[in-house]
């Protein structure tokens, strides 16, 4: 398909750069198979849901994977996402061109890079070191990374670091937030199990590729960046009982789903699972792990965007956003929410 057949209008006043506070205070967009659009809130998720349905959370905790160093008077910008190694890094670089293999960039509190290798769009391997315990320095120098859309229109601050992490954060390693998270409270979640909806934990390290625009005109010609994902072997087996016995699976954000669709057999069955996934989903791709999705409204032209269109059909999103538009839903990682129901 063409890239430019997920393209939009949309304001710059719909992108939100603060979350709604409480967080389950945020919107709730309804799209169900069959119905019309439905306006609600989060905190009134029970009621749109169904007793034996379990929600899968991501429990990955965004790390301060923004740093900014200097070589020789040459300033570098470096945002990691894909760990390779204990002290190895994929990042993108901009003004990558003037590195080369073996240059050394300095980023305070006593770390350092090492450029161990180049790729295309401003990938550059690092292997770091430092002074101290590599985590410590890496904590202290590095910043939390802000979506570029929320970046570009005000400076990050105390207030992103609870807030630019979910409820459910437990294990480092992602460089942005599965964002469809944030808007759960400790309160929601008792609300959900009194209405028998349950919880189940997977965990995917969401990378910075996730903001990276898609620059080929075709769908066919673009290439994912790879995430590291885990399903385990129990959790696995309780979503597959819980399908059988007429429960639904719902992803709670586009992360919980790709891992999901990455972990599930031909016959329907998900398998544990632990590695890489690179799963790129377009219209006519088949769903055999979900039933259903909660997400954030994304950006045009994104691979999230061609994702929601596969689950629910193109025209179908394209009217979905129009009517989020229009009736003033908040848009992006600090914005609203929606529910994905194909039937």
């Amino acid at each position: 398909m063409l890239v430019a057949d997920f393209d939009f209008d949309l304001p710059e006043s719909s992108i939100a750069l603060r979350p709604a506070s409480p967080r389950d205070a945020a919107r709730l967009l309804l799209v169900e198979a069959g119905k019309p659009f439905g306006d609600s809130v989060f905190r009134d998720l029970p009621a749109a849901l169904r007793p034996g349905d379990v929600l899968v959370v991501n429990d990955t905790r965004v790390i301060p994977a923004q740093l900014h160093g200097v070589r020789g008077e040459a300033r570098v910008g470096v945002t990691l996402h894909k760990r390779e190694a204990a002290d190895v890094w994929w990042s993108f670089v901009k003004n990558a061109r003037r590195l080369r293999a073996g240059d050394r960039v300095d980023f305070g509190a006593g770390l350092a890079g090492i450029v161990l290798e180049k790729a295309d769009e401003g990938a550059v391997l690092w292997r770091f070191a430092a002074d101290g315990p590599l985590e410590a320095a890496m904590a202290t120098a590095g910043a939390m990374p802000l979506p570029p859309y929320i970046a570009s229109k005000r400076p990050t601050d105390a207030q992103d670091l609870s807030d630019y992490q979910t409820l459910h954060a437990a294990k480092d390693g992602a460089v942005a937030a599965p964002t469809a998270g944030l808007h759960f409270t400790p309160e929601l979640w008792d609300r959900l199990a009194a209405a028998g909806i349950t919880r189940e934990t997977v965990t995917l390290h969401v990378g910075a590729g996730t903001f990276l625009p898609v620059k080929a005109d075709d769908t066919a010609d673009h290439k994912m960046h790879a995430e590291w994902g885990s399903i385990d072997a129990d959790t696995a087996a309780r979503l597959n009982t819980a399908r059988a016995t007429g429960g639904r699976v719902i992803a709670v954000g586009t992360t919980s789903l790709r891992l999901l669709e990455s972990a599930v057999d031909v016959h329907g069955i998900i398998q544990p699972f632990t590695g890489d996934t690179a799963i790129f989903i377009t219209p006519g791709y088949k769903f055999g792990a979900i039933d259903g999705l909660i997400t954030n409204f994304h950006l045009p032209k994104s691979t999230l965007f061609m994702l929601v269109s596969a689950l629910m059909g193109l025209n179908t999103m394209q009217s979905a956003y129009k009517h989020a538009i229009e009736s003033g839903y908040r848009f992006y990682s600090y914005g609203d929410g929606s529910l994905l129901l194909p039937g």
